[in-house]
């Protein structure tokens, strides 16, 4: 519970072999900022090749789990492994040079710099394999990515969906295997939002891995292989978006709004 609820025991992670599919394992997961248990002992496992859907209503502790994997916080309890080996409590800059990147809810250019640039940055100190001509490369992520600006435009001249485009390249710059994506769907059109489900599913086409948070429930039903979904820093469901659609304690979660998933929507 939050508010200084108490944490439940640490129990294994279930049904999952280390190292057999999984690119990450979360066992027992706990992050507390003092009496707020913010996370409480969330065990779950993403297969590699997957979009993996986390979701749960605002305060869950979707995006407080996101900076645990990546290192921005420190768990209290629990155990993080990628690709079979454990990650818990390293930095950002390791977890990154590990192979997992990720973009942010809000944005976070650096804004008087340019759209390549900002990419450059991720380019040079972020990538964990050898990068021969990192201008070349920025600009074949760039063109991956569509966005569609002159290279030179200075990130404090983009808008919403641009920047968005631009985050995106950033994280992927560093050529990860694992790709976490913090709201990417928010504030877009809905012509934008089909083209960012499209993106999506061409990132995951080319070889990685995607854990999404998203509160847009048309991105998550449309594109996920799986979703957990957190409610209070517990996990209280995991399954396909279908199973998910079907849950009581989901809809629940949701203040009885089934119309939120539905698969026809």
């Amino acid at each position: 519970m939050m508010g200084g609820g108490t944490v439940t025991s640490r129990r294994p992670l279930p049904n999952l072999k280390v190292g057999v599919d999984m690119i990450l394992q979360l066992e027992g997961i706990v992050k507390r900022f003092g009496g707020l248990v913010a996370v409480n002992n969330v065990s779950l496992g993403v297969k590699e090749g997957e979009i993996f859907g986390l979701i749960g209503p605002n305060g869950a502790g979707k995006t407080t789990l996101l900076n645990v994997v990546t290192g921005v916080y420190k768990p209290n309890a629990g155990l993080i492994r990628f690709k079979g080996q454990k990650m818990s409590g390293s930095s950002p800059e390791a977890v990154c040079k590990r192979g997992v990147s990720r973009t942010f809810q809000l944005c976070q250019p650096f804004p008087r710099m340019s759209a390549l640039e900002n990419v450059m940055v991720a380019a040079v100190f972020g990538h964990h394999t050898p990068i021969k001509d990192h201008r070349a490369w920025v600009e074949e992520v760039l063109e991956f990515v569509e966005f569609r600006m002159p290279e030179d435009t200075l990130a404090m001249n983009l808008n919403t969906a641009q920047l968005k485009r631009l985050d995106l390249a950033r994280a992927l710059a560093s050529k990860p295997e694992l790709l976490l994506l913090d709201e990417m769907a928010a504030g877009l059109t809905p012509t934008e939002l089909i083209e960012a489900m499209a993106l999506i599913r061409k990132i995951r086409d080319s070889g990685v891995t995607i854990i999404i948070v998203e509160h847009v429930m048309r991105v998550i039903m449309g594109i996920c292989d799986r979703i957990a979904v957190l409610h209070y820093g517990e996990k209280i469901a995991e399954g396909t978006p279908a199973e998910i659609a079907k849950d009581e304690k989901v809809t629940d979660a949701y203040l009885g709004e089934k119309s939120l998933f539905d698969l026809k929507a």
